[in-house]
């Protein structure tokens, strides 16, 4: 019996709880419902609100627990935390001392995973690397499982994988929090503040990522930014490889326009598609994870074909001579910062939301630099022109500032005050939960706005 027919076996007729009924869970529900599980689905949406698709899940067994206090009386064997609620809530403690062991479905996937594979984590640019190590490995004819973070639920695809195929995966820091395994190959971008909203502290977070290696054995690889303050003297229990763009690193450095191996030269900068030195920095820590894997033809065959991910400084349209750019993932103002490096131009920026109690001091002087005009909305609008305000530059390139009610408004006063020749970016460094579920929601709303036009 294979170790993922064993795991879900071990659980026939347990009493499970589901912690979050998003897309993300659904799969899971599914699958444990299949093996015969006593299946509690719990979410705080009240019932009025829930989609036709929980509705279905009720109607093949699965109990629904749901609205507000919608884990006052739960009890379970198991329980499978959704990503964004803390491990120490004091909920979650008490089902854990009532006898429940928690576990997530990135967990157990690590568990029950037959293939081969390699993890990704970081402030910024983790979908991106993530992406890439994707495409690099199907260009080397490689089968490919793209996942996690990213948005698709792996558990349920384990079937289907065979022992030579590949799984890329994108954590989080709230999936890496009480994770107790490590992928054979695991990244970690870089590190800046972001969701202090939900964790403690920066200590806390930094910990929560270290977890993407802490686990590996003396076989592993770790693959660490040198240019980041916080990554570059981190030490995984087996093999550590730096990039650097800005240092000399022997395992892969820019040099003279070229992303360089031990001095020999693989990658033209000029042949990425993707615009901003950060997407040179993704590219490094990709071709890092693929080393051994995947030829260096093949990776400069995805450098000239591929266009970018979705959301992230995603080009919308370019009408009467003005180009859009959509970059809704940016909800960190290190996001933001590394998007309006982008440009050799001033921008119109639109930006603000859902405040994670982050610092926008250092974004306030990169928009003096880097912005011509700034559209603010949503909660974090006065923190932004604040920090712009305070910044030390403000007085000789100052930004003209006008706040807005809210994204709708800000994107059309945006529109009217660009001109042929202009970039309007909308990289909102911050989250989006004060006017939508979630970035993409956010992104395709902006995106439908500019195509109406």
């Amino acid at each position: 019996m294979d170790a993922f027919t064993e795991y879900f076996e071990s659980l026939r007729g347990k009493r499970i709880a589901v912690l979050g009924l998003g897309v993300s869970n659904r799969p899971l529900v599914r699958l444990l419902l299949k093996f015969g599980c006593n299946v509690l689905g719990c979410d705080r949406t009240e019932r009025e609100k829930l989609d036709d698709e929980v509705l279905e899940l009720e109607k093949l067994g699965c109990h629904l627990s749901v609205g507000d206090g919608y884990l006052d009386h739960v009890t379970a064997d198991l329980v499978f935390r959704t990503p964004g609620m803390h491990p120490e809530k004091p909920k979650l403690q008490r089902l854990r001392q009532g006898g429940a062991e928690v576990t997530s479905e990135m967990e157990v996937f690590f568990e029950v995973c037959p293939c081969n594979m390699i993890a990704v984590t970081g402030s910024d640019g983790k979908t991106t690397t993530t992406t890439l190590i994707c495409e690099m490995l199907k260009a080397a004819g490689k089968t490919v499982f793209l996942g996690g973070n990213i948005g698709t639920p792996l558990l349920p695809l384990v079937p289907q994988m065979q022992d030579s195929d590949y799984a890329v995966v994108e954590l989080s820091s709230f999936q890496l929090m009480d994770m107790h395994r490590s992928p054979a190959r695991a990244v970690i971008t870089n590190l800046a503040p972001n969701h202090l909203d939900v964790h403690k502290d920066m200590a806390e977070y930094v910990e929560a990522k270290k977890n993407i290696y802490r686990f590996q054995d003396r076989d592993g690889l770790l693959i660490v930014n040198g240019d980041n303050a916080l990554t570059k003297d981190l030490t995984g229990n087996g093999t550590t490889r730096t990039f650097t763009r800005l240092g000399n690193s022997p395992d892969l450095c820019l040099r003279d326009g070229f992303i360089c191996r031990h001095g020999e030269k693989i990658l033209n900068i000029r042949d990425i598609l993707l615009p901003g030195v950060h997407n040179v920095e993704n590219y490094m820590a990709a071709i890092l994870a693929v080393e051994g894997i995947v030829s260096d033809d093949a990776i400069r065959q995805v450098a000239r074909n591929f266009g970018g991910v979705e959301h992230r400084i995603e080009l919308v349209r370019i009408k009467d001579g003005i180009r859009y750019y959509n970059d809704s993932i940016a909800s960190s103002p290190s996001r933001t910062m590394a998007g309006l490096r982008s440009f050799t131009e001033k921008v119109i920026l639109i930006a603000g939301g859902y405040d994670k109690n982050l610092e926008y001091d250092e974004l306030g002087a990169e928009i003096c630099r880097h912005v011509k005009k700034l559209y603010l909305n949503g909660a974090t609008s006065e923190k932004i022109r604040k920090a712009v305000e305070n910044a030390p530059d403000y007085r000789v390139g100052a930004p003209e500032i006008v706040e807005c009610a809210d994204l709708k408004s800000a994107v059309m006063a945006a529109v009217q005050g660009a001109h042929a020749g202009d970039v309007v970016l909308m990289s909102p460094a911050s989250a989006s939960f004060d006017q939508f579920k979630d970035f993409m929601v956010r992104g395709d709303y902006f995106k439908k706005m500019i195509m109406e036009m």
